[in-house]
């Protein structure tokens, strides 16, 4: 049995940026979602502010919902206050019908990942749902705190967590950003990312064993 994992997001305070930013904004972030599938109708934007994406991988799924935190967090407007975010929910099973994209597919995963993302709660940011209940308690244990430490994650940590889950090395990172590898090591230190690593490995684990 092939599962796959799907996420249906939004965006957080996009309605308050100027037109030309919210545009800018999706063009790139469509841009991101799409460079990370094999096939481009994987990866939809659609009503201006949410987005839907088919993994194949349920562990690169559940990292590049850490990423996209980091992307719209980073891609906040300081200059007028308006601060952006997202909240992510994703299904994992099975997928019974491929349509001609992400948006007119159809099967279990998807079921999972659009009733979960309905019933997050205000902050939460990233909701994981699988067809196992039990399992699906021991998962939200463990996200109460993913949860907890991402939220307190600074505008600096997280441009090195989005670089740092790409596979860059702290090096890399440290020439990307005009940063010394100490800094590099002691923001990704301080964002816990240790502790979240091994959540998310453990997650991916727990889910795929079908």
């Amino acid at each position: 049995m092939k599962i796959y994992a799907v996420i249906t997001g939004d965006i957080i305070n996009f309605t308050m940026l100027a037109p030309a930013k919210r545009q800018s904004l999706i063009e790139d972030s469509e841009i991101l979602l799409k460079s990370w599938i094999k096939k481009s109708v994987d990866a939809e934007i659609y009503r201006g502010d949410s987005f839907q994406v088919l993994f194949e991988d349920v562990k690169e799924a559940l990292y590049r919902s850490i990423q996209l935190i980091c992307w719209f967090k980073l891609r906040s407007d300081q200059v007028n206050k308006i601060y952006l975010g997202t909240k992510i929910s994703i299904g994992i099973g099975e997928v019974s019908y491929r349509g001609k994209n992400v948006l007119s597919s159809d099967g279990e995963a998807f079921h999972l990942s659009g009733r979960s993302f309905d019933q997050m709660k205000s902050g939460e940011l990233l909701a994981i749902k699988t067809n196992d209940e039990s399992e699906n308690k021991a998962i939200q244990v463990i996200l109460n705190f993913v949860n907890k430490l991402i939220k307190e994650w600074t505008l600096a940590q997280a441009e090195v967590i989005l670089l740092h889950v790409e596979g860059k090395t702290q090096q890399e990172i440290a020439n990307e950003l005009s940063l010394s590898q100490p800094s590099v090591n002691s923001r990704i230190k301080l964002s816990n990312w240790k502790e979240i690593e091994i959540a998310l490995n453990y997650i991916s684990e727990l889910a795929q064993e079908k």
